[in-house]
């Protein structure tokens, strides 16, 4: 075949060569490749984003192109795990939303957090263990400004389940959030004298994860909102007429509009965590992190357990970002509860 292209190229009148030269000097081949070459340039910058410790590992793992070589490699992570205190086993530090049982805790020294981390599932354990590995060292403004999307950089969605995945993520929001906590409570012994600068120092976080960093500039405000509501005398809600329970009431909503629900229960449990960093008594948002929410609703039909609390978690995607740090459910069909 090769030698008839050649003697048909040769065989060519003169007059063809010109069009075949004006054809190779079109624009066209070079815009087609634009969009691509912006597609890389992009996940390079993103890449370059992360800290040195979590870029390693994103290196480590996109040079194993073989998607049950990086799940052998989860599994060599798992056994890296510190042992991790029998105490520390508590609702406090355990992960929503997770197919199997996660726990972990952040310990602040010199200014850095150091993690550790536990799960039921050898899987899990190596996950943990590369967050362990990734944020531990790391200041928890540092930690807050992580991007989340460094995850799919990781490339393991081809070797876990989606629910795997589900939890992964989750178990990185949840140490983003003892991060912010921590953050917030060094600014709260930094900045009594002028809580104005704890908001601006919260807002300085903006460059990094959106939802961290929101909550921080919100839960900053609070304090000083609160301050000046107890020096005007107007008490903790404000003279304004705001609710004091303005996070269960967007619960409510967005269940009610989503769910159409029969039965609505939406219990805070935050009082049972008032010494939980997140609490109003350390941060300055309504102090609202703990709730267990009961609902009846004819969308859950059809669906299994995780599925229908899958459901719930995307409607209450923001709130689950901050402040809610944790959430208990029981989700029920009309049949279920003896309502059909």
């Amino acid at each position: 075949m090769s030698s008839i292209v050649a003697a048909c190229s040769l065989a060519r009148p003169a007059a063809w060569a010109a069009p075949r030269r004006s054809v190779a000097r079109s624009p066209m081949p070079s815009a087609a490749r634009r969009p691509s070459l912006s597609v890389r340039c992009s996940a390079a910058t993103s890449s370059t984003e992360l800290p040195t410790s979590l870029q390693s590992l994103v290196t480590a793992f996109q040079s194993v192109p073989d998607p049950m070589a990086r799940y052998k490699q989860l599994l060599f992570y798992a056994t890296k795990l510190e042992p991790f205190p029998a105490e520390a086993h508590t609702e406090e530090n355990k992960v929503k939303g997770c197919v199997s049982q996660v726990w972990v805790t952040a310990e602040l020294q010199d200014g850095k957090i150091w993690w550790k981390a536990d799960s039921d599932s050898q899987l899990t354990k190596g996950l943990a263990a590369l967050l362990v590995q990734g944020l531990s060292g790391l200041a928890p403004a540092e930690i807050v400004r992580v991007p989340a999307d460094f995850i799919a950089q990781l490339g393991l969605q081809q070797s876990l389940t989606p629910s795997r995945n589900n939890g992964f993520l989750n178990m990185f929001k949840l140490m983003q959030k003892k991060a912010l906590d921590i953050y917030m409570q060094q600014q709260a012994g930094s900045d009594s004298e002028d809580p104005s600068s704890a908001t601006a120092a919260a807002k300085g976080l903006a460059g990094g994860a959106p939802g961290a960093a929101q909550a921080a500039a919100a839960a900053s405000s609070g304090a000083a909102s609160d301050e000046a509501a107890g020096q005007d005398g107007s008490g903790g809600s404000g003279g304004n007429g705001a609710s004091a329970t303005p996070v269960a009431d967007s619960m409510r909503r967005k269940l009610s509009a989503e769910l159409q629900p029969l039965h609505l229960d939406i219990i805070d449990n935050s009082h049972q965590h008032a010494g939980h960093a997140g609490y109003k008594g350390s941060a300055g948002y309504s102090g609202e992190t703990h709730f267990t929410v009961e609902v009846v609703s004819a969308r859950f039909e059809g669906l299994t357990s995780i599925k229908r609390h899958r459901l719930v978690y995307g409607i209450l995607a923001e709130e689950l970002r901050s402040p809610v740090h944790a959430l208990s459910l029981i989700t029920k069909t009309p049949a279920e509860a003896g309502m059909a």
